[in-house]
């Protein structure tokens, strides 16, 4: 009986068609301001890398001064690590991997002549940032030990900037002009972006593009390239580079990867025994608690969702439950006329149950009308939205999740709208709308 029951109702799209169009078009619209809304929310919110991101951790010691300092205030100077504790964490070895990092950005001189000198940016990292971030090459690998130990002027590539320089072809063994060097070509990276960028939140953005560049730390420091992102200096800073390297200005960002989530406890141990030492060497002098963040917290804890998104999907369920008051009450308009039709099967025998069935059906078919508008709609308005910055660029994307939420929210919304206007057709007398005729 479904399938007689779907068909009646795609017929009864057919007999009222401006009624249906308002109940399409009003269910349309309330789906595609909530699916649009909630897309961003579900892509901001998701997991970048699902799959360890209970083995990921960011480490924060609190580093600042005594001065003004409120023990009840909750939110620390910056929660990046100064380039002593970054490099302490390194020698020490704990976890089974652990990297550093901080943002470059430098003019690129590529290896043809007949190509301009172009601004490229990109991280610093050491090599084990590649097995953590489970990062895919396209062509060679990650730099050798070898040359992260000696700072060796090399670079792996996002596969965008190689096709830009080189073409179609394998550029490894290439190089280019960086930092007024030449550099040698290592790698070229797969296309490759976590959303959220959860490894740079911070002086990076949650949703910057992807990197043109990586480089070894080492090179980095070597080459005395300046961070591009956040610093927080604390107390008075040594002039140059080397007064800076020595300072408490924090500007790095640390991960460490432990074999199992167990192992955070070990991690935790770790840092508060390494706090303890720093104290003794007169630093540290808060007495803070130390944090650990697996990727989850850490983007909670940096706020990546904020209470404007939230808020905003709020109100664009609100808007659809607006719209389903609108629809029910023009089912109410287009089940009322069709009481006689109700008396005479109720008459026949029809059961106030398969009364229900039908309706309800024929309710659905208008939910699924209004969900197809309702994705076109949104992929319309997601489409006005990925205009207005590079950042939303990233966010207002469908995914096969949402595109599946869309038709669900449309049929539950449609069915949950016909549930009073089926229920009141069902109370229809027979001997009455009988003899009404």
């Amino acid at each position: 009986m479904f399938s007689y029951y779907f068909l009646l109702g795609v017929r009864s799209l057919r007999r009222n068609p401006v009624l249906t169009a308002l109940m399409v078009l009003t269910l349309a619209i309330g789906v595609a301001a909530s699916v649009s809304t909630l897309t961003i929310l579900h892509v901001m919110s998701s997991n970048p890398i699902a799959h360890k991101s209970e083995r990921l951790f960011v480490p924060e010691i609190d580093n600042g001064r005594l001065e003004g300092f409120n023990p009840q205030d909750q939110d620390r100077d910056d929660p990046q690590s100064t380039y002593m504790d970054a490099m302490n964490f390194l020698r020490d070895g704990h976890g089974e991997r652990r990297t550093v990092l901080y943002g470059v950005s430098a003019p690129l001189e590529p290896e043809r002549k007949d190509m301009p000198v172009m601004s490229v940016t990109g991280l610093a990292l050491t090599r084990d940032f590649f097995a953590m971030m489970d990062v895919p090459f396209l062509y060679g690998h990650a730099w050798s030990d070898a040359d992260e130990r000696a700072g060796a002027d090399v670079v792996v590539l996002s596969q965008a900037l190689a096709e830009k320089l080189f073409g179609a072809v394998n550029p490894v063994g290439k190089r280019i002009g960086l930092m007024e060097a030449q550099f040698q070509v290592v790698g070229v990276r797969k296309p490759w972006l976590p959303v959220p960028k959860f490894y740079k939140l911070i002086g990076g953005g949650a949703f910057s593009q992807e990197d043109d560049i990586m480089m070894p730390f080492a090179t980095a420091i070597r080459h005395e390239a300046n961070p591009e992102g956040s610093i927080s200096c604390q107390g008075r800073t040594d002039p140059g580079w080397q007064g800076f390297l020595k300072s408490e200005c924090t500007w790095l960002q640390v991960f460490f990867e432990t074999k199992t989530g167990a192992g955070r406890a070990q991690l935790q141990d770790y840092l508060n025994n390494y706090a303890d030492a720093q104290r003794k060497l007169g630093r540290l002098k808060r007495h803070q608690p130390n944090q650990l963040f697996d990727v989850m917290q850490w983007l909670e804890y940096r706020k990546v969702v904020g209470n404007d998104n939230r808020l905003a999907a709020w109100l664009a369920f609100g808007f659809l439950l607006l719209c389903l008051v609108n629809t029910i009450g023009l089912l109410l308009a287009k089940f009322s006329v069709r009481a006689s039709e109700v008396g005479i099967r109720r008459a026949l025998g029809a059961s106030r149950r398969e009364i229900f069935r039908q309706f309800l059906t024929e309710t659905a078919v208008v939910g699924l009308a209004g969900g197809l508008l309702g994705l076109a709609l949104a992929f319309g308005a997601l489409a006005l939205i990925r205009m207005q910055s590079e950042q939303l660029q990233i966010v207002a994307n469908m995914d096969w999740q949402m595109l599946g939420a869309t038709f669900v929210l449309s049929l539950g919304a449609a069915t949950l709208a016909g549930l009073l206007p089926t229920w009141r057709a069902c109370q229809v007398t027979p001997a009455i709308q009988l003899k009404s005729q």
